[in-house]
């Protein structure tokens, strides 16, 4: 183990402290607050019914035949039915007749799993109404469990290899979010509480808890969370304005038309604005994180840089990032609804009216909402940062820099600074690996995060 050469950066002042510890700590117990008002005490629970008996198999041996010819058909369609037709052999792992080999017709249908020896299927077991003493199997589909867990680990390790500390708490903050969806945010939506108040609170609650957590208590990650939690209220109005501009009705999917007939008193309009702000909260902690952090790598770069110089420069990563990200928010949605973006292809109907058919102005909503809020998260985010970066602090060489926002120039440097500046170009430099770094240049192990 080596010496640790890192230097932290300078104390966030105590005035600066105290109105940034006024600001969130409010913020944090009114999201408790709320959160704890809109609890779902009375989330409804799903009917208990009679689910088919499952059992876990081993596919052993595939054999297929010819179709039969169907029986009698009407004119104009195929005489024999569609395949593939034979049998499955599987070995049962569990249930009555767990290590016995049973015989099953190969699946066949849109959506039926293609199996072949050696695959690992599940087994759905179907009882003749007649003869409830014949019962016989069906493959339902692919076990997934030893997979999806081989990915969580490869998942997880890579995390925790490449980011460390900070990727644990990363991984446990990952944990924290789907505990916060899982526990009061889709419970609250399904016991009947209107969608977008319980989303904006949801995600309030996990900004808190995943930023704090992944990047440390400092007032970096305090001004991450106020551009965060500005830029959810924001694009949460900009969706209620759009989606009411448009007429949305949130029935633009088939997933709400299904729940629609199973929960009547869910607000889909709702759930729909819902949906935005969660969407987008992940994007936002990125462009929030990722500007308050360079507004203070350019402070700490040059410390003479006023709060304007600090703005623009940091605008400048923040467009950048943009660009960017402004093409990952199009190309996910349209990930999520590519089979609804390949079905325009078979619609006869004329392009305006498919674009503004609901189910596709939905998708535009969605994306030019959470591009908007993206973009005012740069701005704010970045004006919060250079504000408590420059607030009573001075720079090294005594006069106090930090409260200058005009363009003033500054005085010359001295002639006894220059000479020795030349001096040193001109001196041949030799390594020496006993000291420290030089005082003026920072280290690059050094943490950006400011402590309180």
């Amino acid at each position: 183990m080596g010496a640790d050469h890192t230097r932290s950066s300078p104390p966030t002042p105590p005035g600066v402290r105290r109105i940034l510890v006024v600001t969130v700590v409010p913020l944090f117990l009114a999201t408790l607050i709320a959160a704890l008002v809109l609890w779902p005490t009375d989330a409804p629970r799903p009917e208990t019914a009679d689910d088919t008996p499952r059992y876990h198999g081993t596919v052993t041996r595939v054999v297929t035949e010819t179709c039969p010819p169907n029986p009698a058909v009407p004119e104009g369609t195929p005489t024999t039915a569609a395949g593939p037709c034979g049998t499955v052999t599987v070995r049962v792992q569990d249930g009555p007749d767990a290590g016995r080999e049973v015989q099953t017709p190969i699946p066949a249908g849109p959506g039926a799993p293609r199996v072949s020896a050696g695959d690992e299927i599940i087994l759905v077991s179907l009882i003749d109404p007649g003869d409830p003493s014949i019962s016989t199997y069906n493959i339902a589909e692919h076990q997934r469990g030893k997979p999806l867990v081989w990915l969580a680990v490869l998942f997880a390790a890579a995390i925790v290899a490449f980011g460390r500390l900070r990727g644990l708490a990363a991984l446990g903050g990952l944990a924290a979010s789907f505990a916060i969806l899982l526990t009061f945010v889709l419970p609250g939506i399904s016991a009947g509480h209107p969608p977008l108040m319980v989303a904006i609170v949801g995600a309030a609650l996990i900004m808190f808890v995943v930023l704090y957590l992944t990047h440390g208590v400092s007032a970096q990650t305090s001004v991450a969370v106020l551009g965060t939690l500005g830029s959810l209220v924001l694009t949460g109005l900009l969706g209620l304005a759009a989606t009411t501009a448009t007429h949305l009705t949130g029935f633009g999917s088939e997933d709400a038309t299904t729940l629609s007939m199973f929960r009547a008193d869910v607000d889909l309009h709702g759930l729909l604005l819902a949906g935005i702000i969660i969407g987008s909260l992940g994007v936002l902690d990125d462009v929030t994180v990722t500007q308050a952090a360079a507004v203070t790598e350019l402070r700490h770069a040059n410390p003479n840089f006023s709060r304007r110089e600090l703005y623009r420069s940091a605008t400048r990563v923040g467009r950048a990032h943009i660009a960017s990200v402004v093409n990952t928010i199009v190309l996910a949605y349209a990930g999520a609804s590519l089979p609804l973006l390949v079905l325009l292809t078979a619609d006869s109907r004329a392009l305006g009216q498919i674009v503004t058919s609901e189910f596709l102005a939905q998708e535009i909503v969605r994306s030019v909402v959470a591009t908007l809020g993206l973009i005012a998260a740069v701005p704010l985010t970045t004006a919060l940062a250079a504000l408590v970066t420059t607030a009573g602090r001075r720079a090294p060489g005594g006069g106090d820099h930090g409260p200058r926002d005009d363009d003033t120039p500054r005085a010359s440097r001295p002639e006894t600074d220059r000479a020795e500046a030349l001096h040193a170009l001109s001196t041949p430099r030799t390594r020496n690996t006993s000291t420290a770094a030089p005082s003026g240049w920072p280290e690059p192990d050094r943490s950006t995060d400011t402590r309180w």
